[in-house]
């Protein structure tokens, strides 16, 4: 075997032992509800275990002896039988059942703890709908571990267990026939597991990439639409579904191969016992009731078996959500280190970035040796081309990335130090895609401070203008927005963005593009508000509109990944640099109307 095959073996091993290793634990986690619901499992199915002996007390000593007096007591003994199974029954589904979906939901919650804890790039690389799928499908599994599915498995045994030890007593050499074809049974078991489990595997992963890929069509509904891409959609689609198709009717052909030839061992059984047996009785080695039990026995044997069948698969499919889950968990969250690291309560916001290069894609930079000051209460404008490395910088300064090589400091410490949730909750940002949630005008600017009153809240709606288009809806500020805000127009939502980052209060203001989505009578208006919100934060500002930063305390130019221009506005204009020419193109300013504003120009051209 070559070393390779050899690896992936001893690795498919490790994975499966680790998987077994997460069952057990789940398992154990409800171990107080299987230590009441298991016995009340074993009770009864030793219950069924009483009805086959009374059948043959019925018919060898009632119906061929003529003992009537025993009639009324083995009915009576089979309906208080058949009452305690039903009650039995029922407690079971309650106690099993619930303890299932309890633990559904916590794996749930737990998972989704985790995925929102993972870093942002791990978002960049996988679909939205592949973590939905792991999230809500992949946990449902695991209802059979501690379900009733594992315990029907164990309960079959156990009944399974005490009808042999009947089948043995009323003919040992019937008996043995019979487990000699189970040991057949239990090789067609092992094959079907062992293919099943990497298909179930990989039908969720496709399932996963499937519903994902739906997703994005359905959110980009708009786009589909206007380019009349719906062919497009439905191709796409349709590849992934028939590729699920495809490892759907594969686990069905193992499914139904390991079920059509357990159902052949059975008949083969039946038919071994009906001609043996038939022998022994007419050799009188056997009575007819002994018969008639043996065959009642072999069915609670066999129904097992044929149960073992069904719930393997549903075992199968719950080791392989397991396992896929395991793979999510196997993720390291961004703030694994924050419990060894010292609370920060405050900060004052300077921000220092020293020798930075940042890379997405190894040996391709996106920024190259930034080297930057930002003072506490001062503002930071970045310009430049698109994929110049402005967004990067800002997720470097809000902790969404790390950077490759030099470091990003804030007050004086590496932003590394600090706690993620300590610094972040003096972050504020608005960004130029101004999310929304599906819920309340109120609720998506309150999500800036969970903590902050109503007063606080109306407030800062009234500094971003909220209030003024709110006045428009029927509910006011309890308007439901739609999901990703689709009821409100690409300015009101920014309002609400800008709002929602006012009433943060946050020392460190981010602002991306934070009125690109304004005409320019209601950008006149929330620029007055943004102005109050920097005052005295250190602001960093991504603007397009070189007007909105022509009073920023410092701007940086940056082209492929570096700065080439940093100074005020007024600086870089006398420069006459790549500002200012991009001002000049933006706004058709000739240099000497500018120059002739004033002696101050010459001094800092003489400089």
């Amino acid at each position: 075997m070559a070393e390779p095959e050899k690896t992936k073996k001893r690795m498919d091993k490790a994975r499966f032992r680790a998987v077994l290793k997460d069952a057990g634990e789940i398992i154990w986690r409800s171990r107080l509800r299987l230590a009441i619901g298991i016995p009340l499992l074993l009770a009864n199915r030793l219950s069924s275990i009483v009805l086959p002996y009374l059948s043959k007390l019925l018919y060898d000593n009632v119906l061929a002896k003529g003992q009537v007096a025993l009639l009324p007591k083995l009915a009576l003994v089979s309906a208080a039988v058949a009452l305690f199974g039903g009650v039995t029954d029922y407690a079971l589904a309650q106690i099993l059942g619930i303890a299932a979906q309890r633990s559904i939901t916590d794996l749930r919650t737990k998972l989704q703890q985790h995925v929102q804890r993972l870093p942002i790039r791990y978002f960049d690389s996988t679909k939205t709908g592949v973590l939905v799928s792991r999230v809500m499908n992949d946990a449902e599994g695991i209802r059979n571990l501690v379900g009733t599915g594992l315990a029907q498995v164990f309960g079959g045994i156990v009944t399974a267990g005490f009808a042999s030890f009947f089948l043995f007593h009323f003919s040992a050499r019937l008996a043995s026939m019979v487990f000699l074809a189970f040991f057949a049974f239990a090789g067609i078991m092992f094959w079907a597991f062992s293919t099943a489990r990497p298909m179930f595997k990989k039908r969720g992963e496709v399932y996963g990439d499937v519903t994902g890929r739906l997703t994005e069509g359905f959110s980009g509904i708009r786009i589909v639409k206007a380019y009349t891409a719906e062919e497009h959609e439905e191709k796409v689609f349709d590849t992934g579904a028939r590729k699920l198709l495809n490892l759907i009717v594969g686990t069905m052909r193992t499914i139904s191969t390991a079920g059509a030839m357990t159902t052949f061992l059975v008949g083969a059984v039946s038919a071994v016992v009906m001609f043996v047996g038939g022998h022994q009785v007419v050799s009188h080695k056997m009575s007819p009731g002994d018969l008639i039990a043996f065959t009642l026995y072999l069915a609670l044997v066999i129904g097992p078996v044929v149960q073992i069948v069904s719930i393997g698969t549903q075992l199968s499919e719950a080791f392989a959500g397991l396992e896929r889950m395991r793979e999510v968990f196997g993720e390291t969250r961004e703030d694994d280190q924050d419990a060894t690291k010292t609370a920060t309560p405050d900060i004052d916001g300077s921000v220092e970035f020293r020798d930075v290069w940042f890379e997405y894609t190894a040996g391709v930079p996106v920024l190259k040796d930034i080297n930057l000051i930002a003072p506490a209460g001062k503002s930071i404008a970045l310009v430049g081309p698109s994929g110049s490395g402005k967004s990067t910088m800002i997720s470097l300064i809000a902790a969404f990335h790390r950077p490759t090589q030099g470091e990003v400091f804030v007050d004086g410490k590496p932003l590394s130090s600090f706690r993620l949730s300590d610094y972040r909750s003096h972050l504020g940002i608005v960004p130029q895609d101004s999310f929304l949630f599906a819920e309340s005008i109120y609720e998506n600017i309150a999500l800036g401070n969970p903590t902050a009153s109503r007063e606080e809240v109306l407030r800062a709606a009234q500094i971003a203008h909220v209030d003024e288009f709110t006045e428009g809806f029927a509910d006011k500020y309890d308007t439901i927005v739609g999901e990703r805000g689709v009821r409100l127009s690409g300015g009101q939502k920014q309002r609400v963005a800008i709002a929602r980052a006012i009433v943060a209060n946050p020392r460190i203001l981010i602002l991306d593009e934070a009125t690109s989505s304004l005409d320019s009578e209601s950008e006149a208006l929330i620029q007055d508000g943004l102005n109050a919100l920097m005052k005295g934060r250190t602001t960093f500002v991504i603007a397009h509109r070189l007007s909105t930063i022509r009073n920023a305390d410092q701007i940086l130019v940056l082209e492929d990944g570096q700065i080439t221009e940093r100074g005020t506005h007024r600086e870089l204009m006398v420069l006459g640099g790549r500002y200012r020419s991009l001002y000049e193109k933006q706004y058709g300013v000739a240099i000497n109307r500018f120059v002739n504003e004033g002696e101050e120009l010459k001094d800092l051209a003489a400089k």
